[in-house]
């Protein structure tokens, strides 16, 4: 061990070309983040246009690119140890090109919904592999820092969907704070410029899809799939030939001859990898039902409730995105050497007695001012605990030979979780209203809390190798 440490130390990385490859990857992070938020701030303007009232086509208009991000969580579970990384993120690219078209241009509400789903099934690739490819290039020592680099990505995608459609709804100089329902139908912001807001995507997305043409393959996934000399010169360049030798060898140590180039799914049954798998969708589900997607989603109608009129409403959406970016920056500074558990139980139990706070302030109608500070600092606790730290954990603690299919199993619970979520908050606020919706996230961030404290292993500064010998 002391050996491995020693070698780490001395090996010179090529920093720029790491954080090249990172970046490039990370781009499909910074999509999911754009096409996941601009929902949010154009939910305003599309339901009056396309004239929907009732909760369940709300839940669905909001909820329905979640069918298709576990559609490519799917995908993943089945082809990203046989196709690999790269060629999927690739497709993901071309997917969030076509959606961002397809929905700018909808005619129909089931025609803005199919395109949604199209689009979510490239969130569901993307912030799947995305993280995973990161982590398989990332030096060990650094690899919580470069994967929460496709989280700083996420956030500053959400943050700039949000100032996109904040100020695409100010070109709307006729639309009045107070419109009503029919009055917005039939204004500029009802009928083009919510699609403004979704077509704006299209750049982004063409620039991930062409620049994934230029990154190379997993040197874990090459090497897996009998492609070694591949291997060997990515990792020389990211590290010279001492520590491509070290990866090789280290890669080899956890492979069996019959791994090469096969996907064995039963290894999936195998201890311990089911004790993990559940690890991960406990996480993948707490991140869910923590409460944060509903802020994101449901933005519009928290400040709205708060007593705020539509221009303040967008500016307040904004102001949660500057936020979320922001703290990413101390998730970057802080994983690597408080480590991965530590900032997880900071987080759920700062978020619950937040909640508790959100929560008595809509019972007792204190409104305005008190409601946003109390949901920036709550979005705060999530933009630099579960938000990047699920992707970190589940990019960390499988086995190589089944990496692929295993943390896409955690994405896949991780859509389950936000669909559900996402898909039955309005009926749980009409039954439950805003004081007991936000006790009950509090008291789902708490039960988090404790189970994280009794369960989940630290992997911080370990190699991958060491980590699967270790869990194993």
């Amino acid at each position: 061990m002391e050996k491995q440490n020693n070698t780490q130390i001395k090996t010179q990385y090529n920093q720029t070309y790491i954080w090249l490859i990172s970046l490039t990857a990370a781009l499909g992070g910074f999509l999911f983040g754009f096409d996941w938020v601009v929902i949010g701030g154009a939910k305003p303007f599309y339901e009056p246009y396309f004239g929907i009232t009732s909760a369940a086509d709300q839940g669905w208009g909001t909820s329905s690119a979640l069918v298709g991000c576990m559609v490519g969580a799917i995908l993943c579970i089945v082809l990203s140890d046989k196709l690999g990384r790269k060629r999927l993120l690739i497709f993901s690219g071309f997917l969030f090109s076509l959606s961002a078209l397809g929905t700018a241009l909808a005619e129909s509400f089931w025609v803005f919904n199919l395109y949604r789903i199209v689009g979510g099934v490239a969130m569901g690739i993307a912030l799947n592999l995305s993280p995973l490819y990161i982590a398989e290039i990332s030096p060990p020592e650094k690899r919580g820092m470069f994967v929460t680099i496709n989280q700083l990505l996420v956030m500053i995608g959400v943050l700039l969907a949000q100032i996109t459609n904040w100020q695409i709804s100010l070109l709307d100089t006729e639309l009045a704070d107070t419109a009503s329902f029919e009055m917005i139908a039939q204004s500029w912001s009802g009928q083009y410029g919510w699609r403004w807001m979704f077509g704006a995507e299209i750049v982004p997305a063409l620039l991930f899809f062409i620049l994934m043409f230029l990154v190379p393959e997993s040197a874990r996934w090459l090497v897996k799939n009998k492609e070694e000399e591949k291997a060997r010169a990515v990792l020389e360049r990211i590290g010279g030939k001492h520590y491509a030798n070290e990866s090789i060898n280290e890669i080899h140590s956890t492979l069996v001859s019959g791994d090469l180039g096969k996907v064995n799914f039963r290894d999936l049954l195998r201890r311990p990898v089911p004790k993990l798998i559940g690890i991960g969708i406990f996480l993948a589900f707490l991140q869910q039902w923590s409460g944060l997607n509903v802020v994101i989603y449901y933005a519009a109608d928290i400040f709205q409730a708060a007593g705020y009129n539509l221009k303040q409403m967008m500016l307040n959406i904004v102001v949660i995105g500057g936020v979320m970016v922001l703290s990413v920056f101390i998730t970057l500074f802080t994983v690597d050497r408080f480590g991965r558990k530590k900032l997880l139980l900071i987080g759920t139990g700062a978020m619950t007695i937040l909640y508790a706070l959100i929560g008595y302030s809509f019972l007792v109608d204190q409104g305005g001012w008190v409601i946003v500070l109390l949901v920036l600092t709550n979005v705060m606790f999530y933009s630099f605990t579960l938000a990047p730290l699920l992707w970190v954990v589940l990019s960390e603690i499988f086995p190589t030979r089944i990496r692929g299919a295993a943390i896409s199993i955690g994405a896949l619970a991780h859509w389950i979780g936000n669909f559900t979520l996402t898909y039955s908050f309005p009926a749980i606020k009409a039954n439950l209203g805003w004081a007991n919706n936000f006790w009950l996230y509090g008291l789902i961030c708490f039960a988090g809390f404790v189970i994280i404290y009794f369960i989940l292993p630290e992997t911080k500064g370990k190699s991958l190798e060491q980590l699967e010998k270790e869990l194993s």
